[in-house]
């Protein structure tokens, strides 16, 4: 039986070429934490997340001093226990937030060794589907300095000419006549047969104002309104749902199975977009995934395309990964080894072990804070 012995854990910094924004705040920089985890018989499995836009330096703590020694000397098979025992030591600091994401890197990166162990892809380890390929949408749609409605019709024109059935654009940003401009344009541009997605990023603070957008977007016949509220302002989604014949998505960061129930109860999603590394990896996703079936609602996961893939493919109501063609939103990219391949708008699925990458150690030393370890043998890095 093997036992794990050692979690390792990095901070990469990584900067935006440009400085992109959403509806209500700008990016310039992204902070990833990086896990390792790797067991007596040399088997190493790999986890990330996003912590933000700041502050990475939480995640590592998490790791270094709540979360990895609780790992350190399990048994890497029994995923579920080891899940619990994180998730109740860190029920003071964590259950949502960094803490939770931090679980989430770690969570993936057990089931990654587990996986690789078995020299299985990690969605066939999952029991994916025999399918080749997952539907993947273009996300983009950013707003830029000097991007106009007529560079935006260009752009998701670009995606569907690289055979994307479908796209997503921000909206939220500016009054509602200059969001339709933006909406009018890349309506245009894709013609009549693409899906259309329109991201929010939590905009709206009420539902009268909400509605006013709605009511100028709904005529170009978008997919869903994603996150149009906070997170925590479940009523309004539901709301909103109600008012409206677009579909509500949201759950891209919320929290653990019982806040996605709530969700799922009050009708405030009708498609969930729940981020394996934000709610608690690829156990509580899975729980969460199945909870969704339940309700008959389709789990159309954020960002993080290169788990994603194995998530959806492994997922009975699995539809859409998001997929970002470049790095300049995603700019994890540059940390990984291996990149996805497209074609004719379907993600390929890996055919090697595990996750299907490693990290880019060059890269890694370039934007990274240096490993730390706990464990057995640990070499603590400056």
């Amino acid at each position: 039986m093997s036992k794990i012995e050692q979690v390792s854990c990095t901070v990469a910094r990584v900067p935006l070429d440009k400085a992109t924004a959403f509806s209500t705040r700008m990016v310039h920089d992204r902070h990833y934490l990086l896990v390792k985890v790797r067991t007596d018989d040399g088997v190493e499995g790999l986890g990330f997340c996003y912590v933000g836009s700041a502050a990475g330096r939480l995640g590592q703590i998490a790791v270094e001093e709540l979360l990895g020694p609780i790992v350190v000397g399990k048994d890497p098979l029994t995923v579920e226990k080891i899940w619990k025992d994180m998730y109740q030591e860190s029920l003071l600091q964590g259950r949502m937030g960094t803490v939770m994401r931090a679980l989430s890197a770690i969570d993936v990166a057990i089931w990654d060794r587990n996986a690789r162990a078995a020299g299985m892809p990690l969605w066939q380890y999952l029991g994916g589907s025999a399918d080749k390929s997952v539907p993947a949408y273009a996300s983009g749609g950013y707003y830029l300095d000097g991007k106009t409605p007529a560079m935006l019709g260009e752009e998701v024109a670009g995606y569907v000419a690289k055979g994307f059935k479908a796209v997503k654009i921000k909206v939220g940003r500016l009054d509602p006549a200059g969001e339709e401009k933006r909406i009018a344009a890349a309506r245009e541009a894709i013609g009549e047969d693409i899906l259309l997605m329109l991201d929010a990023n939590n905009a709206w603070e009420d539902l009268p104002t909400a509605l006013e957008y709605m009511r100028r977007y709904e005529p170009y016949d978008p997919y869903w309104i994603e996150e149009p509220f906070s997170p925590d302002d479940i009523d309004n989604h539901a709301r909103l749902a109600a008012r409206t014949p677009v579909t509500v998505a949201t759950g891209e960061i919320e929290y653990g199975r019982w806040r996605h129930k709530e969700l799922l109860e009050k009708g405030g999603a009708g498609i969930l977009q729940t981020d394996a590394l934000v709610c608690g990896g690829i156990s509580e996703f899975r729980r969460i995934a199945a909870l969704a079936a339940g309700y008959g609602v389709k789990i159309c996961p954020h960002w993080f395309h290169d788990l994603h893939v194995h998530l959806v493919a492994s997922s009975s109501n699995g539809q859409f990964v998001e997929f970002f063609l470049d790095d300049q939103v995603l700019n994890f990219r540059r940390l990984v080894g291996r990149q996805l391949e497209f074609d004719k708008g379907n993600l390929k699925l890996p055919d090697a072990p595990g996750i299907g990458f490693d990290f880019d150690e060059q890269a890694v030393a370039k934007y990274g804070s240096g490993w730390v370890s706990v464990g057995h043998n640990s070499a603590r890095a400056a």
